[in-house]
């Protein structure tokens, strides 16, 4: 498995992303092997159900165009990275949020990655319209057009891979987001201790189930300052193959800016982390990290 990409995911499905929890392209071969007769039938997996939607958003909205976060990203021990996330300005009725990923010389000898997407918002419910990937892995490009139809509860996905061309229709159940706009979700949801968080996420031509839970209200010492904040913990899980999962922690600030500050998922050869190193908000004064070493929770 792609390491990079098997971050990008989790760290981008709730800051998953999530989180979050990334798959390959195509399927393992290791799936594919016929078990042995002896062997003894594993316990059915099934996906954790979503028993009610996600709350209303918070107003007043805790970003607005022009925001730009900046993260350092790690993978397996290893700086991998960096990340930024900008909200532009509305166009034709929808927020756009812009992501970027790139590896670093280090990293880039394992994978090289140069990817940025874009989430297509409602302004004021904050549910995904559409979503675009454009990523260069190596010397391979892939593009990716998603389309969410909340009538249907469906999903289109038009893709390219090495220049073939694919599609797939995907379904969700009540909430259906995808893996960068669920970010800008979690910022506006009336946060405290112990509330139910589910909604379904759209991440690598599938859709996952993102249920969780706050814990509680940490503080956290980072390079970029000192910090309140609700920790977030859940789990991702295919819909297709619920034996796909990846655990997720979430941190965001408990402050009118509702910051997402660190991310941590798991992928199948370790941890992989974002952090927030520096922001920028209209009418606020950027501010960067101050050079410790590490974070404290």
């Amino acid at each position: 498995m792609n390491p990079m990409r098997s971050a990008l995911a989790p760290l981008l499905l709730c800051f998953s992303s999530a989180a979050w929890a990334q798959i390959p392209d195509t399927e393992g071969p290791e799936e594919h092997k016929a078990q042995p007769v002896t062997a003894a039938p594993a316990a059915p997996v099934s996906v954790p159900r979503c028993t009610q939607v996600l709350p209303q958003p918070r107003n007043p909205m805790a970003f607005a165009p022009g925001e730009l976060l900046d993260f350092d990203l790690d993978a397996m021990g290893a700086t991998a990275g960096k990340m930024t996330m900008q909200v532009q300005k509305k166009q034709d009725g929808v927020l756009p949020v812009q992501i970027k990923v790139q590896t670093n010389s280090f990293f880039s000898k394992v994978r090289r990655v140069d990817a940025t997407a874009v989430s297509y918002l409602h302004p004021k419910t904050l549910r995904s319209s559409r979503y675009t990937e454009d990523a260069m892995e190596n010397e391979v490009r892939r593009t990716v057009e998603v389309a969410f139809n909340p009538n249907r509860r469906s999903v289109r996905v038009d893709y390219t891979l090495k220049g073939k061309k694919g599609h797939n229709d995907l379904t969700y159940e009540h909430d259906g987001l995808d893996v960068a706009g669920a970010i800008y979700m979690l910022r506006q949801l009336p946060l405290k201790e112990g509330l139910p968080v589910c909604f379904d996420v759209y991440g690598v031509r599938r859709m996952w189930r993102m249920a969780g839970t706050v814990l509680k209200r940490e503080h956290v010492s980072m390079p970029l300052g000192e910090f309140e904040a609700w920790h977030l913990s859940g789990t991702a899980v295919r819909l297709d193959k619920p034996s796909q999962s990846r655990e997720v922690h979430v941190w965001i600030s408990d402050d009118a800016r509702r910051l997402p500050l660190a991310a941590v998922g798991s992928i199948d050869l370790g941890a992989v982390r974002a952090t927030l190193t520096s922001f920028s908000r209209p009418g606020e004064q950027a501010r960067q990290s101050q050079g410790k070493e590490a974070l404290k929770w």
